[in-house]
């Protein structure tokens, strides 16, 4: 663990967050859509739920409040790109002190739930939707122009993730087709993409899905190996291939199921062996219990948390160059655990869908009402 994660983590834990106030009920689909936002220089303001001193979420003011942005890329402390309703897409490249809207030209009517990004040029983001409403778009120019790189002809498919291995080799998922996920697969930068054979996808099981909560429902570790998380069955699954998406391996997670609203909705791994899954059942109204697992071979099997976070959560990712330390979060907080995912503990009350972490240690997060934060001291 480098001394910058070490000394954030130290003050992390040293002392609980105090209680703050709950946070307003999001919106459970789509933020309302008045006219769509300008985006001027943003302002910073501290988050909630940190003591003085204490690393926190520091929000950064994105001029786009009627915006949920559930796709985030954390490129650094100072680059990140946001999708999101209404076809939105911005980008900022000091830190969140100003963003840029890049967003595609013609895409208002778009919800884009995941952004992929290389660098603050380069980046891939995908639209979801039943039918031509799923399609990707890449820009190699900063968001400047768009390439539509992917347009859905298949009206029984709804693509929920995206990822990539590296700069080349990339994954999106759809929910069942005939029976069976189906995987799109693109090895030039997104470039261009094929829907490969699923004769190597197990059967989905009646009613199985992913979630396009967060971007996090299909994640790679390493050059081959992807993992994909489902739910709304009678049990939650965890998918792997260790082929880039050929064949699948299928495992059950102890996360709540049985219902549409509950399962895992994002995974995270540090390594090929070691990942957290989170979910549970999005419903303000409903519990969820056990909302949080962790495997450590692969996801041959999963154990469920021996403290899970309080409530359901839609995305969950490693603090950098940390064995032990993750955050997780959810509409309502985000949980720190400092014991690969044994036990969380709450840091934060404000409402996030996604979180992504830099190798430079800048840890973002982003949600409903335009909101985007940076992890600070």
């Amino acid at each position: 663990m480098g001394a910058a994660c070490a000394a954030v983590l130290a003050v992390l834990t040293a002392t609980p967050a105090p209680a703050q106030p709950p946070a307003p009920a999001p919106a459970r689909a789509q933020a309302p859509d008045p006219a769509r936002a300008q985006v001027p220089a943003g302002a910073k303001a501290r988050g909630t739920g940190s003591a003085a001193h204490a690393p926190a979420w520091a929000l950064k003011d994105t001029g786009a409040p009627a915006v949920r942005f559930r796709g985030l890329a954390a490129v650094d402390r100072d680059t990140a790109w946001v999708a999101g309703t209404r076809g939105t897409v911005l980008r900022t490249t000091d830190g969140g002190a100003s963003w840029r809207d890049v967003s595609p030209p013609g895409a208002a009517d778009l919800q884009f739930r995941d952004v992929e990004a290389f660098d603050a040029r380069h980046a891939v983001v995908l639209a979801i939707g039943e039918g031509e409403a799923s399609r990707v778009y890449r820009t190699a120019d900063g968001g400047a122009t768009w390439t539509e790189s992917f347009r859905n002809t298949d009206a029984r498919a709804f693509y929920d993730c995206l990822t990539f291995f590296d700069r080349r080799h990339g994954l999106a998922v759809s929910d069942p087709v005939d029976g069976r996920f189906r995987i799109l697969s693109t090895g030039d930068g997104g470039r261009s993409w094929t829907v490969l054979p699923d004769a190597g996808m197990p059967p989905a099981l009646p009613g199985e899905a992913g979630f396009a909560a967060s971007g996090q429902c299909l994640v790679p570790a390493g050059p081959r190996d992807v993992w994909l998380a489902t739910g709304g069955a009678a049990r939650a699954r965890v998918l792997h291939s260790a082929d880039r998406g050929r064949t699948w391996t299928a495992t059950d997670a102890p996360i709540p199921a049985g219902d549409p609203a509950r399962g895992v909705f994002a995974l995270a791994f540090r390594d090929r062996a070691h990942g957290l899954a989170v979910g549970g059942d999005y419903r303000a109204d409903q519990s969820s219990p056990s909302a949080a697992a962790t495997t450590g071979d692969a996801g041959r099997t999963w154990r469920p948390a021996g403290t899970p976070p309080p409530a359901y959560r839609s995305g969950v990712a490693w603090l950098p160059h940390s064995r032990t330390a993750a955050l997780a979060v959810g509409p309502t907080g985000t949980d720190l655990t400092t014991d690969a995912g044994r036990t969380w503990r709450p840091l934060d009350t404000g409402s996030y869908d996604t979180v992504d972490c830099a190798p430079d240690r800048g840890c973002w997060a982003a949600g409903e009402q335009g909101r985007v934060a940076r992890l600070e001291k």
